[in-house]
């Protein structure tokens, strides 16, 4: 039945008064009813969920959709993309209201299930579309259902209603309250997500505690980081002292090099190609297929020449290729990118052998430029060995490294370092700052280098290490696995990125966070990324695979064509092996 007018109105501005004078009886049923299932309501064809946080009390209870006395309508109206909104200290009424609500509510019956108010909020289910070509062969040949991806706001968009705060607020409190429990949920939320974290990059495992300190200060670091500008609340001193670190560890003299502390990686990207076009402004610039995205973004923006090279099957750069395409623009100077890492694969790309390909092409070597993106690589690979050694002792002019992905900084960062000579180009005096600059962004974050440094000199070269060490076991264990259960599998010899047939649900895909390209997945082993959770995406794979497999109508795909035969499972290269 529906509630009485009376009740519709809930006053979270006496709220507190009216819950002490609840009686016992009240409180005794409310805490054993814990909370009664949410009631759908259904306004402008969007789904509405709507709760009450009932103050001190850790239980939730169904409203029904109508005017709250002192709380935004605006509030009521925007929360159409989100599947909750918590309203702090509102007022719940007598116990028969309670009861009633129970059972109905404004005439709707209301399931009797019980629930966590600390549970995860639900993400939103994203529309999917029935594939073609490529992407329908994940499903062996039939249609397969996939996530639209269009531009604008999606079906699956969801967003916090940002509402103008009550005149009363400060005496009440309600808003703080209700933010508290808005951040407090999204908090739970983020833990659970980091749980089931395996497709991207980013090393999960930090604890910067001792920082938290100098998160009350607006740190700056605009301009040039080796010129104090007249703004005083900087970090400049942690900044040089990384890049200091990261010029030991690529050979290069602190009065050779210059660099800064970039926002994202893509931004050292940018910034290293804009440095060789600026120093060979008719220069093309030369980059394997399977290079980052912003490679290519970065010769859209410059307007340069872009020769995109072939690849080998494990993602490298097809040096035959490069050599044709070299050969067929010999009257221009080139500027190139070696990937230290692929996005996909993983692949390294061999620098020495793309020297050789350029000195064999006759561009001697005041008529090249190379940069290294070395995202997530370059801080690996200068502690495996047998690994090819990125050093400006060779002729290259820049290296890139992200500062959120192995170095696990909590925010997205990076390190640029190019040599001093070539930054004249692009150094502009800026009266402004009472500095000079060639960044690409003008503020930068200047918390980022308190955070890189801490962790530098808190692990230090053996740290780090034993943190590659590690990842690399670990990515060979979840290789071997793969493959001993039939599921197609491919690790490269210097990477810690096993690359792995396409799950064929989409659920399984966004539950573990899976990276995915054409058939293939891939899971990134990071120092956060333990044995226990690899034996239980292992676990579930499995399990999952056995059922979307079951019938024999659909089979595995065949990644042959993207990761060798020698490491496909499917049907065909299993009997043939």
């Amino acid at each position: 039945m529906a509630l009485p007018p009376s009740q519709n109105v809930y006053n979270t501005k006496n709220a507190k008064n009216e819950l002490v004078s609840l009686e016992s009886s009240t409180l005794q049923l409310a805490k054993e009813k814990n909370l009664i299932h949410p009631m759908e309501i259904n306004i402008n064809s969007k789904l509405l969920l709507r709760y009450a946080y009932i103050y001190k009390l850790h239980f939730f209870v169904n409203f029904p959709l109508t005017k709250i006395n002192n709380f935004s309508d605006r509030c009521l109206a925007d929360t159409a993309g989100f599947p909750f909104i918590e309203i702090s200290r509102a007022m719940v009424g007598t116990s028969a209201v309670i009861e009633s609500m129970s059972s109905a509510v404004n005439g709707k019956e209301v399931a009797d299930v019980r629930f966590d108010p600390t549970a995860v909020v639900p993400e939103l289910v994203p529309a999917v579309v029935k594939s073609e070509g490529v992407d329908a062969a994940v499903n062996g040949g039939g249609e397969e259902q996939k996530r639209e991806i269009v531009l604008g706001r999606n079906i699956h968009t969801s967003s916090f209603s940002v509402t103008e705060p009550d005149a009363d607020d400060d005496s009440t409190g309600d808003k703080e309250a209700y933010m508290a429990s808005v951040l407090a949920r999204y908090r739970k939320t983020l833990t659970d997500r980091t749980k089931y974290h395996l497709g991207y990059p980013y090393n999960l495992d930090f604890d910067y505690g001792a920082l938290t300190q100098l998160q009350h200060f607006s740190i700056n670091n605009l301009g040039d980081p080796f010129i104090e500008s007249n703004y005083g609340v900087h970090s400049r001193q942690f900044e040089v002292g990384v890049l200091d670190w990261f010029a030991r560890l690529w050979d290069i003299e602190k009065d050779e090099y210059w660099g800064y502390i970039t926002n994202c990686g893509t931004e050292g990207n940018l910034h290293g190609i804009l440095v060789g076009r600026e120093v060979f402004p008719e220069g093309i610039l030369y980059a394997s297929k399977e290079s980052h995205y912003s490679i290519f973004k970065a010769a859209r923006m410059y307007r340069m020449e872009c020769e995109q090279v072939g690849t080998l099957l494990t993602g490298e750069i097809d040096c035959a290729d490069f050599k044709v395409k070299l050969l067929a623009n010999k009257d221009k100077p080139a500027i190139i990118n070696v990937n230290i890492g692929t996005t996909v694969k993983g692949a390294v790309d061999d620098l020495d052998l793309v020297i050789k390909t350029l000195e064999d092409c006759g561009f001697s070597h005041d008529r090249f430029y190379i940069h290294c993106d070395g995202a997530l690589f370059g801080l690996m690979m200068p502690f495996v060995k047998r690994a090819p050694k990125v050093t400006f002792k060779k002729p290259i002019g820049s290296v890139s490294v992200s500062g959120h992905k192995f170095v696990g900084c909590p925010m997205p960062c990076g390190v640029q370092l190019t040599r001093l000579k070539h930054i004249n180009a692009l150094s502009s005096n800026v009266e402004y700052l009472a500095s000079r600059d060639a960044t690409i962004m003008g503020s930068r974050n200047g918390h980022a280098p308190l955070f890189l440094w801490y962790t530098l000199n808190r692990k230090g070269y053996k740290g780090f290490q034993k943190e590659v060490q590690k990842c690399l076991r670990n990515a060979h264990y979840l290789k071997d696995r793969l493959i001993g259960a039939g599921i197609s599998a491919m690790l490269n010899e210097l990477s810690s990125t096993v690359v792995f047939e396409r799950p064929k649900d989409e659920e399984f895909v966004r539950k573990w966070q899976l990276a995915c390209e054409r058939n293939m997945a891939h899971v990134v082993v990071m120092p956060s990324v333990t044995v226990d959770k690899l034996d239980n995406f292992l676990d579930e794979l499995v399990e999952a695979r056995s059922i979307w497999y079951k019938d024999g109508d659909v089979k595995p795909p065949c990644l042959a064509s993207d990761i060798g035969s020698k490491n496909c499972c499917c049907p065909q290269h299993r009997m043939i092996s």
